[in-house]
């Protein structure tokens, strides 16, 4: 399989791991292929030492515009049995992108529909293109956005949520920014350069501190404020006792 045939491109350079949907024909629509790349190539960064952050995009105009219609016709035809491992399998990737101990960013030109607004919403970072668009059009085909609307729901209000779940109208990258969905908003001429000056922010940061911020802040999802307190003083006990922290901090106290 050539590199233009493969679905995944994946890449590294100097800390930043590139992950690239490329099925620019198909709009770079999730197969079950591209899927399993997926999340194998964020195992793979995962495992990676020397890797300090993540950068999703896609290949040509569009980020993603969700499923294949191939895999859209199977569905109907699939058992519930099928059905659900094939939604399980999805599911994955939404998971694993949490659990990697480093920044995940979306790099959105163009399109990000239904599972492709899920995956760019799943990511810790969403960086867009002016050019961009979100939306969940789901509801017009008779189907639901589920797994995504776990993830939209901790993105932004509840009004906001139910607005583009229940009408399926796209948004453009301003007023996705202004709802919350979206971090920060780059011309599309400078895009891929603002991109990559963003991914460098990242890399004079401790990973550790990072690794251990990035799972206490998804780890406080549904806490009650005690608990939610509670498990930030294990993280702060453990974050002390970091080598990061203890050279930090020894560096900090000789400026002083």
């Amino acid at each position: 399989m050539t590199e233009e045939t493969l679905p995944l491109l994946y890449e590294v350079d100097g800390a930043v791991a590139r992950l690239t949907l490329n099925r620019p024909e198909k709009k770079n629509a999730l197969n079950a292929a591209l899927i399993a790349d997926l999340k194998k190539a964020l195992r793979q960064a995962n495992e990676d030492n020397g890797v300090r952050v993540v950068v999703i995009t896609g290949t040509g105009p569009d980020f993603c515009s969700g499923a294949d219609l191939s895999a859209l016709e199977l569905i109907s035809k699939a058992s519930v049995a099928e059905n659900t491992d094939d939604a399980r399998s999805l599911m994955e990737i939404f998971v694993l992108i949490r659990q990697l101990g480093m920044p995940v960013i979306a790099a959105v030109r163009g399109r990000a529909l239904a599972g492709g607004c899920g995956l760019a919403s799943a990511c810790d970072i969403v960086l867009a293109s002016s050019n961009a668009r979100f939306g969940y059009p789901e509801v017009k085909i008779g189907f639901v956005p589920a797994m995504v609307m776990a993830i939209l729901r901790r993105n932004i209000s509840e009004k906001r949520a139910f607005e583009l779940v229940t009408r399926g109208a796209q948004i453009g990258a301003d007023e996705a920014r202004e709802i919350g969905l979206v971090n920060q908003m780059f011309e599309d001429e400078t895009f891929d350069e603002q991109v990559a000056g963003y991914a460098q922010g990242f890399l004079g940061m401790s990973k550790s501190a990072l690794a251990l911020t990035k799972n206490l802040l998804y780890q406080m999802d549904g806490m009650a404020f005690t608990e939610a307190i509670e498990t930030a003083v294990e993280t702060n006990v453990i974050a002390r006792m970091t080598e990061d922290c203890q050279k930090g901090t020894s560096q900090f106290l000789k400026r002083s």
